[in-house]
């Protein structure tokens, strides 16, 4: 029997009520990172805009509160790169990506690092970061110290892909900053790693936050390959549509599928948002068109801006005295209502990110460049 087809414009719904960008949540945001499997959180403060476009009632300060309290954490896990996990899942998806991350230590990266053992550089890096939050530098020297002459960038990958360590407060903290230092996860959580992760529950939860979804997406998001296995292992507890391109994708029997013609409020999402990296085909949320035009050249990473649920320009903020101002390149031109609700997002995005300035700007330019990549 067929397959049932589901249109990009239904993926891009049922994808936007999981991420919570249908309309905001009442949630607490522990729960609410729980429950997204995590923020990509690279910058250290951009994420907080990802909940607080999320989230009714957000408060960053709480927010920010929970990484001193070590109930939050930013630690590499996806694809190796620093995400915004709850304390458990620092825990649970560090060991999931480990053979991946274990990965960027072969080929090239392993005949320079050969003479080291590895056992006795994790012991090394460990109780050094133990005695206190190092930055990395400070690591690096003492490193340094025992394995003399070795490139500081191989050491860095080496120490990164071997030794779970989390940037810690005040980093990361809202309206707070500090250089980063780093500690060991299982010391500053207080727990041991799993030794092994069954990965059909991450699996799920992944379905549960970004799906319908095919093999390739959610390997795409994690990083892991082979999860094709896991898939099969899970069919009988899925169901599976096909796409506009004939790929096959699963879901959760329950998970939400809304009416595709259901409104999508517009949102202002954060540089390296999870909706945008975690499918490996992402037509659902960007055409091809749109593709080609939002390729990123240099400077900061900028963010998106999604109209009716589909990426529409790319955003910055730009400070000058006491006037801040978001600066949207589009894509294409805006109707009189699209404006209007572009404006009042924005205005509204200002306010939260950066609330002592005195005046909030719109700067609305049509694309005039390459600019963002989500490739």
């Amino acid at each position: 029997m067929a397959l049932e087809h589901l249109s990009n414009r239904q993926l891009n719904r049922a994808t936007l009520a999981r991420q919570m960008l249908l309309e905001r949540v009442a949630m607490t945001p522990y729960d609410a990172v729980r429950d997204l499997v995590g923020l990509q959180a690279q910058t250290p403060q951009s994420w907080y805009l990802s909940l607080w476009s999320r989230l009714a009632d957000f408060d960053p300060v709480a927010t920010g509160r929970l990484l001193e309290e070590r109930r939050l954490v930013r630690i590499p896990v996806m694809r190796s790169t620093i995400h915004l996990v709850t304390d458990d899942d620092a825990l649970l998806l560090r060991s999931f990506t480990q053979p991946s991350i274990d990965r960027s230590l072969r080929g090239a990266w392993a005949q320079r690092l050969e003479g080291i053992d590895f056992a006795a550089l994790v012991d090394e890096a460990r109780t050094f970061v133990g005695e206190a939050p190092r930055t990395p530098a400070d690591l690096l020297a003492h490193l340094d110290a025992r394995w003399p002459g070795r490139d500081r960038q191989t050491m860095t990958n080496a120490v990164r892909a071997l030794v779970p360590l989390v940037q810690v407060p005040p980093r990361g903290v809202w309206r707070r900053s500090g250089a980063v230092k780093l500690a060991a996860l299982q010391g500053w959580i207080g727990r041991a790693m799993p030794a092994t992760v069954d990965p059909e529950p991450v699996v799920l939860r992944y379905l549960a936050a970004f799906g319908p979804a095919s093999v390739m997406d959610a390997q795409a998001w994690s990083g892991v390959t082979r999860l094709g296995e896991v898939f099969e292992r899970l069919r009988p507890r899925l169901v599976t549509f096909r796409d506009d391109a004939g790929r096959e994708l699963f879901d959760l029997p329950h998970a939400p599928r809304p009416d595709p013609d259901i409104p999508a409020p517009v949102r202002f999402l954060a540089d390296f948002d999870n909706v945008l990296l975690s499918h490996a085909d992402r037509s659902r949320f960007i055409g091809e068109v749109e593709r080609k035009l939002f390729t990123y050249v240099d400077g900061p990473y900028p963010g998106m801006v999604m109209l009716d649920g589909l990426a529409v320009g790319q955003w910055h903020l730009r400070r000058e005295g006491v006037a801040v101002t978001a600066v949207v390149r589009l894509v294409r031109p805006l109707s009189g209502s699209e404006e209007a609700a572009v404006r009042s997002e924005a205005d509204a995005m200002l306010r939260f990110s950066v609330p002592d300035a005195d005046e909030y700007v719109l700067e609305l330019a049509p694309y005039g460049r390459p600019g963002l990549g989500v490739g």
